[in-house]
C-alpha cells in the first residue's frame, strides 16, 4: 500500500478513520477484501503470491496496515515479504506494543517498510528506516513511501482535503473520501521527492491515484471504527485504472 491517511481519536464519533490506496504491479495476483476462510475473524485483502496483506481488521478490533519505504539503492532481493508483518498481527493475539517490539528486533531482514498496529490499548507505528516504535497520540496522520507524516505533496494535500471528514466538522461521507483518493493530478517537478527512481517514475508515483502501463492503484479502502464498536470497511477495486466492484462490510466488535 502506498498511501494511507488516518485519524486516530480526533473525530467525536469514531475511534479510527482510515483512507488508503494500495498500489501494485497489475500482474501481481490479489484477492479482494473478505473474511479469510482459515481465519474467519480477519477481514483483509490478500497477496496471492506471498500470502500476506497490506491492511486489515479483525472482529475483535485489531487493525494493521503497511506501506513500503521507497529506496531502490537498499533493495534486498532475498528479503521476506513485508505483507506477512500485517497478517502476522491480525492472525495472532500478541498485544500491539509487544508485537512491534518483536518486529523491530528482526526488521533489518526486510526491505523498507512502515507498519501500523492497533488494539484496545493503543495505536503504534514502526518504520525500519526510522527511529524506533512510537505510540501515536490522537491526531491526523499520513503515510506514503517514506516516514510517517513526511510532507510529500500527495500526503500533505490529501490530509488537508480530508481534515473536515476526519475531525467531525462535517458528516463522515465515504464517497467524499473515495473522491480524495481518486485524484490523479501530479505536482510540478520541483515539488517531487528524489527517491532514486528517476524523474519519470517520480512523476508517475506522485499522484494519489497512480496509473501507468504496468503499475498503479489496485484498490482504495475506507475504514471506520466507531466508539460504540461498529466497524465498517469499504473496498473499491480497479483494473488498469478502471473502477471495478465496491465491497462493503459492517459488523460490531
Amino acid at each position: 500500500m502506498c498511501l494511507l491517511l488516518f485519524s486516530y481519536r480526533r473525530h467525536p464519533r469514531y475511534r479510527l478513520l482510515a483512507a488508503a490506496n494500495r498500489d501494485e504491479f497489475y500482474e501481481r495476483p490479489t484477492a479482494p477484501a473478505a473474511f479469510w476462510p482459515e481465519q474467519p475473524d480477519v477481514l483483509a485483502g490478500r497477496d496471492l503470491r506471498s500470502g500476506g496483506t497490506w491492511m486489515g481488521i479483525t472482529r475483535t478490533g485489531r487493525f494493521a496496515a503497511l506501506t513500503n519505504y521507497r529506496d531502490p539503492a537498499l533493495h534486498l532481493s532475498d528479503a521476506p515479504s513485508r505483507g506477512g508483518l500485517v497478517s502476522g498481527f491480525l492472525t495472532g493475539d500478541c498485544p500491539a506494543r509487544r508485537y512491534m517490539e518483536t518486529v523491530a528486533a528482526g526488521a533489518d531482514r526486510y526491505n523498507g517498510f512502515n507498519l501500523l498496529a492497533a488494539d484496545a490499548e493503543g495505536l503504534y507505528y514502526f518504520g525500519n528506516r526510522g527511529n524506533g516504535t512510537a505510540r501515536l497520540s490522537p491526531g491526523i496522520y499520513g503515510l506514503s513511501n517514506h516516514l510517517l507524516d513526511t510532507p510529500w505533496p500527495k500526503v500533505a494535500e490529501a490530509k488537508e482535503a480530508l481534515f473536515a471528514q476526519f475531525t467531525g466538522e462535517e458528516p463522515f461521507d465515504p464517497e467524499s473520501v473515495f473522491a480524495v483518493l481518486a485524484d490523479r493530478s501530479r505536482p510540478p517537478d520541483h515539488r517531487l521527492p528524489d527517491t532514486g527512481m528517476g524523474i519519470e517514475w517520480e512523476r508517475i508515483l506522485s499522484s494519489r491515484f497512480i496509473t501507468s502501463e504496468t503499475y498503479g492503484t489496485r484498490s482504495s479502502t475506507v475504514l471506520s471504527v466507531e466508539k460504540n464498536g461498529t466497524i465498517r470497511l469499504l473496498e473499491r477495486t480497479f483494473t488498469n485504472g478502471r473502477k471495478g466492484q465496491t465491497r462493503s462490510f459492517s459488523f460490531p466488535i
